[in-house]
């Protein structure tokens, strides 16, 4: 079954990308609260026989809840609080279950200075974004920068995994993340500072990749397997 529900969701992002581009809303409409609950379905049969991890499930569902919100934000601007909120609530759970996706060994991990420096990019460019906006977002400074703090600790959290998780797992969870710092940025420089070129299509693009590959990092990472004969007890 989840290769149907990855069909599915290919098909709801061509959908709302075509939307984009050519401003059909009765698409849009179909499309965009169709692209994570194919994700979770995905996930679920993905795990199939194995224990979900119900916090991620339900970061998957707090997305949805954000995709669905933003969609009403053009009729009620409070809606747009509504789904930053809940994209807020996502990443919280989104780091909850970085930490628990990953090995318990920290042999290989980043540590102390390693940590500093390879965090450091991403700090640095979570509050460059902070401060080129700051002085155009009027009552919404305080929740901006809040949402534009937890979005750089979900990054972090996604690169601490570094060591800890299979090496396909990592790459594909960390460059969610980035993408969806782009995607957020993307949408804050668009509907803060000024109208982009087909924001709506890089907006989408971006956002569905980020999801998408952090839903298949979070399926591919395995517990770390016992190497010695000794340590299985043979």
């Amino acid at each position: 079954m989840k290769k149907y529900f990855f069909v599915l969701f290919l098909l709801a992002s061509v959908a709302e990308l075509y939307s984009t581009l050519v401003d059909a809303p009765l698409v849009h409409q179909f499309a965009k609260p169709f692209l994570l609950l194919t994700l979770i379905g995905y996930y679920v049969f993905s795990r199939a026989g194995q224990p979900m991890a119900i916090t991620f499930l339900l970061a998957l569902f707090c997305s949805w809840a954000g995709d669905v919100l933003l969609m009403f934000q053009q009729d009620d601007a409070s809606f747009f609080i509504y789904g930053l909120a809940a994209f807020l609530l996502a990443h919280v759970l989104y780091i909850f279950s970085y930490r628990q996706h990953r090995w318990e060994d920290e042999t290989n991990a980043l540590q102390g200075l390693q940590r500093v420096r390879f965090a450091f990019p991403l700090l640095f460019a979570g509050s460059g974004l902070v401060v080129i906006l700051y002085p155009h977002l009027g009552d919404m400074q305080g929740p901006v920068l809040v949402y534009a703090l937890v979005i750089t600790l979900m990054s972090i959290n996604a690169l601490f995994r570094y060591g800890r998780t299979t090496q396909g797992s990592f790459v594909m969870v960390f460059g969610g993340s980035i993408l969806f710092m782009i995607s957020d940025s993307l949408l804050a420089i668009n509907k803060f500072i000024e109208p982009l070129a087909l924001a709506d299509f890089w907006i989408m693009l971006t956002y569905m990749g980020a999801q998408l590959l952090i839903v298949q990092g979070i399926i591919i990472h395995t517990e770390k397997p016992l190497l010695e004969e000794g340590q299985r007890g043979v």
